[in-house]
């Protein structure tokens, strides 16, 4: 197993470290943007990129919830993040891992929306899930699946984490084009755009300390 030392995001300002209740705040402020995200594309019957974008996907032919089936998506991804992110980030992303799957769930319990326009669902509810998947990865943590790919990827190999979460995205997107109608999956699409316009834009080296 990596060590954690070894695998601090470059974007991290090495001068400061992170409290627990930075840690715990940023990571409690990443679930409540995804989660609400994710509610905004469900209630339009959109999907998404990366994990989230698989759950829904595969909601169309299984009667489990949402939340249920994000959480076992995300098992064989919670296993790479074991063997190869070291064991902090291994324990902060299965504790957001949980929190989301029960945080996807109570959304549509507290807030109820009759009607959200495709274009504000596509727009917002991408934007949300990028600030909330950006507020993770600034506290060494994520929602695990395709995201611990892309961070791995940046942290080993330099490659933008946004860059190669939309190379990933677009496979998910592929396999929607058997379920999917085409206004559904362009909306899909624009909201998969939003998100990764958040990392692309945000997440870099430097940014976080205010270098770049």
């Amino acid at each position: 197993m990596a060590s954690d030392a070894t695998l601090v995001l470059p974007s991290r300002d090495k001068g400061v470290a992170h409290t627990l209740k930075d840690d715990l705040y940023g990571m409690l402020l990443g679930v409540m943007f995804i989660a609400v995200g994710l509610n905004l594309l469900k209630c339009s019957g959109m999907i998404t990129g990366g994990v989230a974008g698989i759950a829904l996907l595969i909601g169309h032919f299984s009667s489990l919830s949402i939340g249920m089936l994000f959480f076992l998506v995300n098992i064989p991804f919670m296993i790479f993040c074991a063997c190869c992110m070291g064991r902090a980030f291994t324990l902060k992303t299965l504790a957001v891992n949980l929190a989301l799957s029960l945080a996807t769930e109570a959304v549509p319990q507290l807030m109820q929306v009759s009607y959200v326009h495709p274009l504000f669902a596509a727009l917002v509810g991408g934007t949300f899930l990028g600030m909330g998947v950006l507020s993770l990865a600034r506290h060494d943590a994520s929602v695990g699946g395709t995201g611990v790919v892309t961070l791995w990827l940046q942290r080993r190999a330099g490659i933008n984490a946004g860059k190669s979460q939309l190379l990933l995205d677009l496979l998910v997107f592929a396999l929607s084009l058997l379920t999917l109608s085409w206004p559904l999956l362009l909306w899909s699409s624009l909201s998969a755009l939003a998100m990764n316009a958040m990392l692309m834009n945000w997440h870099k080296p430097g940014r976080y300390n205010g270098k770049s």
